[in-house]
């Protein structure tokens, strides 16, 4: 039976290129090197069994090998022979001090699930204010009911949504989409239906973005949701009264 690594366990070794990892594909998303000017690149941000997360990416010197494997986000995969480098300075994807990189060699094989979790790590908004400025050099889920919303989408080449989630303490923060996401955020509020208050997941978020790595959900079928909306219905008066949206 193969061995199979654990990106807990791993560690820089530049002659060990042998591992052997199973994970799922949370986010993937492109990016061009400013320094080289060469890309598209790609990043893939995934996680193993045990929750633990860690990018990887794979150059466009590689892009014919892995054609159409961008387009498997949410997917498991198995991933033999690839190098472990030190995560890059600044915004990265993952809380990992290591970051996986693809060989001429590499090889990923789309697999059957392991489990069905979507590893969400929620952050209170109301702990936000008081993150290290270490931590904000990677992403956070968030998950609020929607108060406010300001379209600027007037301009096509800087499309902008602007909105405001708060928690069930009335801890509020202002949230900024652009790009495609301004515009998919915008559709999804105006198709959401009913009334009540609605409730937004915010996964893998820098609270002002650029679109790519975030993402968002309205009234998600969570079970993270399910008890959000329990105590909003013990402790919130609008919501006493109009319920929260149904999922959408």
């Amino acid at each position: 039976m193969a061995h199979y690594n654990r990106l807990s366990e791993v560690v820089y070794d530049e002659k060990l290129t042998c591992r052997r990892f199973r994970v799922k594909i949370l986010r993937i998303y492109p990016f061009n090197s400013y320094i080289t000017g060469s890309g598209p690149h790609w990043v893939y941000v995934l996680a193993d069994e045990d929750g633990t997360k860690m990018e990887m990416t794979i150059y466009d010197v590689y892009g014919d090998r892995y054609r159409g494997l961008e387009k498997q986000e949410g997917k498991w995969v198995e991933i033999f022979r690839v190098e472990v480098d030190h995560a890059y300075s600044g915004f990265n994807g993952a809380k990992s001090p290591f970051r996986l990189t693809s060989m001429s060699d590499t090889q990923v094989h789309i697999i059957d699930p392991l489990n069905n979790r979507l590893y969400f790590d929620f952050k209170s908004i109301h702990e936000i204010p008081h993150i290290s400025n270490m931590d904000r050099n990677y992403p956070m889920d968030i998950m609020g009911v929607l108060f406010n919303t300001e379209a600027h989408c007037d301009n096509p080449e800087r499309p902008k949504m602007v909105f405001y989630i708060r928690d069930n303490i009335e801890s509020q923060i202002k949230c900024v989409a652009t790009g495609h996401h301004a515009y998919a955020f915008r559709e999804g509020f105006q198709n959401r239906g009913g009334r009540g208050e609605v409730i937004v997941v915010l996964k893998m978020w820098r609270l002002e973005t650029e679109g790519g790595l975030s993402d968002f959900r309205f009234n998600s079928l969570l079970p993270e949701v399910e008890e959000f909306m329990q105590s909003l219905l013990r402790s919130d008066t609008y919501v006493q009264r109009h319920g929260a949206i149904g999922p959408l």
